[in-house]
């Protein structure tokens, strides 16, 4: 498969995953706590990169430029949802305590002060409002962002994996 190609279905599995994400909003009116809507952004930004390497279609440097990119959205991802489900399994006396919204703290404290307070989470981070096959949503989120990693390691090292390849063949 190109890089075009798997570029695209990868940009598609994004776009997919924050469809769900807003069918459990909107449809199951499960509302996302602020770790939820730091993935969110991070997933908006991997499809955005994989948008645009599937039109742009780069070789070598450009290619690694795209792939290194991904995998600094996909590490971010990774982080926030590592930090909720490590707040989910908190015992219930060591949550935080809920926080205040995010509008509420985009009126009233400093940009810095509110991504931060994001990034924290709060105690609706810690709960479990829907789970699928034993695991919650940030779990699945976990797993898609190293699985985006991944691709975006594949699309770093893709050449040199073709050259071992050809070397391989070459050696039989």
């Amino acid at each position: 498969m190109n890089a075009r190609i798997a570029c695209a279905l990868a940009a598609l599995a994004g776009a997919g995953l924050l469809g769900f994400g807003y069918f459990l909003q909107y449809a199951k009116g499960i509302e996302p706590c602020p770790l939820c809507l730091i993935q969110r952004a991070f997933f908006y930004a991997l499809i955005v990169v994989f948008m645009l390497a599937a039109i742009h279609a780069p070789r070598g440097w450009g290619r690694r430029v795209y792939g290194g990119f991904a995998m600094l959205f996909a590490a971010g991802g990774f982080a926030t949802a590592a930090r909720q489900v490590w707040l989910q399994h908190l015992p219930a006396d060591k949550v935080p305590a809920c926080g205040p919204d995010l509008a509420f703290m985009l009126e009233n404290l400093p940009l810095a002060r509110t991504i931060e307070k994001l990034f924290a989470g709060s105690g609706e981070c810690a709960e479990v409002k829907w789970t699928f096959l034993g695991f919650s949503i940030p779990e699945w989120s976990l797993a898609c962002f190293a699985a985006f990693f991944v691709f975006a390691l594949w699309l770093v090292v893709k050449r040199g994996l073709t050259r071992l390849d050809s070397l391989g063949r070459a050696l039989h």
